[in-house]
């Protein structure tokens, strides 16, 4: 009978403001989630030879190339150049997307990949 008690008592009103913390986070992270995907990010390779213009939530949205740099025998200088500015431009979306959900979240729970 005592054990019964202790269930609803102090236990319940932790339950209840860890559930209400919880909920007010997935808010935040809602609105993170949403900022970022209208946060533009535009990366450069090559001296400026290939520019990525990607979202906060990785989509890529335009890939421009220098016309001086497309020669036939450049192929795999401009495939490699392309490749470089797209990783940069994922690399530089997740750095925002972490920075933003640490502010909620206080530094990330373990295991969550934010």
């Amino acid at each position: 009978m005592k054990g019964k008690g202790s269930m609803s008592g102090m236990g319940g009103m932790n339950m209840n403001n860890l559930i209400k913390q919880a909920q007010k986070m997935q808010k935040q992270m809602e609105t993170v989630q949403e900022t970022l995907s209208e946060k533009i990010l535009e990366v450069s390779s090559g001296g400026g030879a290939i520019k990525v213009t990607i979202t906060g939530k990785k989509e890529i949205k335009e890939i421009k190339i220098d016309p001086s740099v497309v020669e036939q025998d450049d192929i795999e200088m401009l495939q490699d150049l392309i490749l470089s500015a797209v990783n940069e431009a994922i690399r530089q979306a997740d750095e925002i997307h972490n920075n933003e959900m640490s502010k909620i979240t206080g530094g990330g729970f373990p295991g969550m990949p934010f």
